[in-house]
């Protein structure tokens, strides 16, 4: 079992685009129950199914795989929920992390979050400048959520 611990962020300006290229992203859920998420991942010309248990602050059990492509296509397209989350990937290294941040499309249009993954929950790291609050604990940013409440839903309250 492997164990996923992350922080979240919103993301200021734009600048950071000039460090890395994107990588194209379509993922649906299988399951978005916040205890037992079941999410399929295209990025690119390959393909993951993820499990991941329940929250514990920033921490959780989760479980990668990776699968055909066409199985994902088809899994996509006749087993999720739709719509399907979509979205431009920027992996930025910095010192001996790696920043990813998710530009959000379609109905999330106007999102964009940053993710760094730790070792342990109080592992400090370095915060680069156009990385602004933090969101780690505010589930209307978790992509299951998303979703079903996507950010242009729920943004212009805000």
């Amino acid at each position: 079992m492997g164990l996923e611990i992350e922080r979240k962020f919103l993301v200021l300006g734009d600048s950071w685009k000039t460090l890395a290229n994107p990588v194209s992203m379509r993922q649906g859920y299988l399951s978005s129950d916040p205890a037992r998420i079941v999410r399929v991942r295209i990025e690119d010309q390959s393909a993951m199914l993820t499990i991941k248990g329940k929250s514990l602050g920033i921490e959780r059990a989760e479980w990668e795989y990776a699968i055909p492509v066409q199985d994902a296509q088809r899994m996509l397209e006749d087993l999720c929920a739709g719509p399907l989350i979509e979205k431009l990937r920027y992996r930025i290294p910095m010192a001996d992390f790696v920043w990813e941040v998710d530009e959000f499309l379609g109905d999330n249009l106007g999102l964009v979050v940053a993710e760094i993954e730790l070792q342990a929950s109080d592992q400090t790291f370095p915060k680069p400048d156009w990385v602004g609050e933090e969101v780690s604990h505010d589930h209307r940013y978790a992509n299951s959520n998303l979703l079903k409440h996507p950010y242009s839903a729920w943004s212009q309250a805000a």
